[in-house]
């Protein structure tokens, strides 16, 4: 993915809400550059999610900013946000909120959880049995909670963003395929290149404090009626029959890979479209090409593939297996 911020615009609408959203868009990213060095994929994924009113997982190893990076977007936007740490103590009512007793009423009431607000940072969610982690599966595709026989709708919107380590790593707990299919997409945090890292260190230690984005001038430059609009205007992009096509072909071959076991369901094709949908507004276009496809396969479709044992212990990874299936699968013109 690259910056649709420095694309030309293609089509010219007239200025309304949807304009603004999209300008309001693109300023969060500018209000995330001021705490976070590069990682400008990460940055372009949770955009989308939020245009595309789905989930993201971003991994990386511990010190890449992933922290950082949610609530610094989450500052940056007018919403509400709260952030739970996942422990191996961890218990779903910790997250979903659980039936109280109230003496004054002298019954039991429900309390809320932190599961209910606009923006939910999971941090470190593969460090808590998979017990917990399944506490957030009805939030994250029914948006609302059901304790004690009862329904509780959550606000809109609403978006998971969880960070994990990578699964090798000690006391971790890989999540369940049917969780890892909730999230919209997956995005990886490399360690930064040299450039980056150089301008991270210069930012320490002239005195950044990433628990204080205040003071590193972040504000809120986008609101739930921006999401709101923009959300409205990605359903309204076009996606012609032959990117469909593009599309379902491209799930196709996964489940057809030698070195997969598992392909992308049809489920992960109309997640794919999604997202291609959204990348394609975020340009300014109210088309989708195969190019805006291309772009967002990777981010949208590994965490959904599986490998043959065989193929991972020849050092094969999903990445790879996705980029050959982009390779052969004839794009329309």
């Amino acid at each position: 993915m690259t910056d649709p911020s420095r694309e030309p615009v293609r089509d010219a609408r007239p200025p309304g809400d949807a304009e603004r959203a999209r300008a309001a868009l693109h300023a969060v990213r500018e209000e995330v550059a001021k705490a976070v060095v590069g990682q400008e994929q990460a940055v372009s994924g949770l955009v989308v999610a939020l245009l595309a009113r789905g989930h993201i997982l971003l991994e990386g190893v511990p010190g890449t900013a992933k922290t950082l990076l949610v609530r610094t977007v989450a500052a940056a936007l007018d919403i509400d946000a709260k952030r739970v740490q996942f422990t191996p103590d961890l218990m779903p009512g910790d997250v979903t909120g659980s039936m109280v007793y109230d003496a004054g009423r002298s019954d039991f009431a429900f309390r809320p959880g932190p599961v209910f607000t606009n923006l939910l940072l999971a941090d470190e969610i593969n460090r808590t049995p998979p017990k917990t982690q399944a506490a957030l599966l009805e939030a994250m595709e029914e948006r609302q909670v059901t304790v004690d026989g009862t329904s509780h709708q959550l606000p809109a919107p609403f978006l998971v963003a969880a960070t994990q380590n990578p699964v090798e790593y000690e006391g971790t707990y890989p999540l369940p395929e049917a969780q890892l299919d909730r999230f919209l997409m997956k995005v990886l945090l490399p360690l930064p290149p040299r450039e980056d890292e150089v301008e991270v260190i210069g930012r320490h230690a002239a005195g950044f404090d990433p628990r204080d984005l205040a003071a590193a001038g972040v504000r809120a430059v986008a609101s739930a009626d921006d999401l709101a609009a923009g959300s409205a205007a990605v359903r309204t992009v076009q996606v012609s029959p032959e990117v469909i096509g593009y599309v379902v072909d491209l799930a196709r071959a996964t489940r057809t890979s030698p070195s997969l076991q598992l392909g992308v369901s049809p489920r992960g094709a109309t997640a794919l479209m999604t997202t291609a949908r959204a990348w394609a507004w975020l340009s300014g276009r109210d088309f989708v090409t195969p190019d805006d496809v291309k772009a967002l396969a990777q981010a949208t479709l590994t965490h959904r593939l599986e490998l043959r044992p065989e193929a991972e212990l020849e050092g094969v990874t999903t990445a790879s297996v996705l980029d050959s299936v982009l390779a052969a699968v004839p794009v329309p013109r």
